[in-house]
């Protein structure tokens, strides 16, 4: 059988759902550029992580919504350009739009040089709030990719353990599946409060959720 014709129809069904998509159209009317931004929206207005003169880090970054949303909760008005009260600095492998106010460096946080660069930007602050989009490029094979995102996860975590005040709040993207369990006990062993969430943003369809850790068990606490 030809499987182009299903594929077309996949495509263009997507298509359909993406352009009727009410948060794709309300990113599009507030100017942010991914949907993404009202994951982290709906996670912050019900936690109240982010403040004004914060220290923000924001992992897995581009296409930059997330950035763009903490600079608009950093800024004193609200605004997408103007003053800022705060620092955000944003990491990803893929290249990255300029944000006004937002500090965007490139490399693969698995990398140790990458990591030190990461550290030298926040200039020996601790982050207040560490915010990770990660995901890795899912195979299909569900055992190498559950490897993969609990890889991302628990460097997030270790991230935090080590660069994060022991009041601050790691929000991190996992996955459904093979390995969740696990990374939820991880985030109970080194957070004090961890709370599963789902936003409304983030497709029924879709297996991701979001995990928040607040106030961070140190190694000889836990």
């Amino acid at each position: 059988m030809n499987p182009k014709p299903k594929s077309k129809k996949v495509n263009k069904a997507w298509l359909h759902d993406h352009i009727n998509d009410p948060y794709v159209k309300l990113a599009t009317r507030e100017g942010y550029r991914a949907r993404a931004a009202y994951k982290l929206k709906e996670i912050d207005e019900t936690l109240g992580l982010i403040k004004p003169g914060q220290l923000v880090i924001d992992l897995g970054s581009t296409p930059g919504a997330w950035s763009q949303y903490v600079r608009r909760r950093l800024s004193p008005t609200g605004a997408a350009v103007g003053e800022l009260a705060g620092t955000i600095i944003a990491l990803d492998m893929l290249p990255m739009e300029p944000i006004e106010g937002v500090l965007f460096l490139q490399g693969d946080f698995r990398e140790a040089e990458v990591l030190e660069r990461l550290e030298r930007a926040m200039g020996g602050r601790l982050a207040d709030v560490v915010v990770s989009d990660m995901a890795p490029n899912l195979s299909g094979i569900e055992s190498a990719d559950a490897a993969r995102i609990a890889h991302l996860v628990e460097l997030a975590i270790d991230f935090a353990q080590r660069h994060m005040k022991p009041e601050g709040a790691l929000v991190a993207k996992l996955f459904h599946g093979s390995g969740y369990s696990e990374l939820t006990k991880l985030f109970k062993d080194n957070f004090r409060v961890v709370k599963p969430m789902k936003p409304k943003a983030s497709r029924d369809k879709s297996s991701e959720t979001f995990m928040v850790g607040m106030g961070i068990k140190r190694a000889d606490t836990n």
